[in-house]
């Protein structure tokens, strides 16, 4: 079988590349305090969306930073104790439309499904970024602080989101799961990671992992196009390469992994040069919680023939 990436053997043992910052667990220690000292500001607005057994919500709350941030809600009418599904959306998209999210709700579960700070979306970006910010969201705020890195305010989204979402009368916090593909897979993970109550988590060939690993493939494009570009133009002889990889590591997600406490159910196409498989299998072997993979050989960046079908049996008993 032809490859681009470590044989099926070796994936399940790779520990990764990218440098983790030795106050890794403080930083995020204190990332979770300034979202616990954050006053949501919850807005739950009535949609108008035609269906005769869903009711349909945009809720609006303040993110860490000040940014308003967006979602759609979805509860099956009339009932209480509800499962919840929250869903994160791809690269640049947006939270999709109401009629995709009907299938979960015909099961009695709600559905919470995050729209990313200024992506294709209408959640606020207000981010205040030192340095360069063309091109992408990896590198906003590499320049500066590391407080001030994109991503960081949109892991937090994810957990406040599932915070938001557990207070609702209407949902039994007990029975909340995560799932998503590419970005949406690692915010995935990332909402797994921070919101210690989720208890079944989906991700599909993850995001956000790895970037070392990435960049020493030559796969910096498409998605991870941004660190080819921040590199010619902010470090051209690469003189400040291990630090600006170990500022990158506060996001990686293969650090954040060993947190998760949810059943985990990874997607993994092989053949992916967008997202390649080792990035994201770094962060699933430094899982302890209970784990599995589901390994698709032929299949890249693309969807996964039969995979909704396997994520609804797995979230079925939720």
């Amino acid at each position: 079988m032809p490859l681009i990436d470590l044989p099926l053997e070796e994936l399940l043992k790779y520990e990764g590349r990218n440098p983790k910052p030795g106050d890794f667990d403080h930083y995020w220690s204190r990332a979770l305090a300034d979202l616990d000292a954050q006053n949501s500001d919850v807005k739950l607005e009535k949609v108008d969306f035609p269906s005769q057994f869903v009711e349909c919500f945009l809720v609006t709350f303040t993110g860490v930073g000040g940014a308003r941030v967006s979602a759609k809600y979805l509860r099956p009418q009339g009932k209480s104790n509800c499962p919840c599904v929250l869903q994160f959306h791809g690269y640049s998209y947006y939270n999709g439309d109401w009629s995709q999210k009907m299938a979960y709700l015909a099961n009695g579960y709600a559905v919470a499904a995050l729209d990313c700070r200024g992506q294709g979306g209408v959640s606020q970006d207000n981010g205040e970024y030192s340095g360069m910010t063309l091109k992408g969201h990896i590198v906003r705020g590499l320049e500066g602080d590391a407080d001030g890195l994109y991503f960081r305010n949109v892991f937090l989204d994810c957990a406040q989101l599932a915070r938001i979402v557990s207070d609702f009368d209407e949902i039994d916090s007990t029975r909340m799961a995560a799932m998503g593909g590419s970005q949406g897979g690692g915010l995935t993970l990332a909402c797994a990671a921070l919101a210690p109550h989720v208890k079944k988590a989906a991700p599909s060939y993850p995001f956000l992992c790895d970037y070392k690993r990435v960049w020493e493939m030559d796969l910096a494009k498409d998605a991870y196009d941004e660190l080819k570009y921040f590199f010619k133009m902010r470090d051209p002889r690469h003189e400040r390469e291990d630090e600006y990889f170990t500022k990158l590591g506060y996001i990686d997600l293969q650090f954040l992994a060993p947190r998760i406490q949810a059943e985990v159910k990874l997607f993994a196409g092989l053949m992916d040069t967008i997202t390649p498989p080792s990035s994201y299998f770094a962060a699933y072997n430094k899982m302890t919680c209970k784990k599995s993979h589901v390994v698709y050989p032929d299949f890249g960046h693309e969807g996964l023939i039969g995979s909704d079908d396997i994520i609804w049996r797995f979230l079925s008993d939720l």
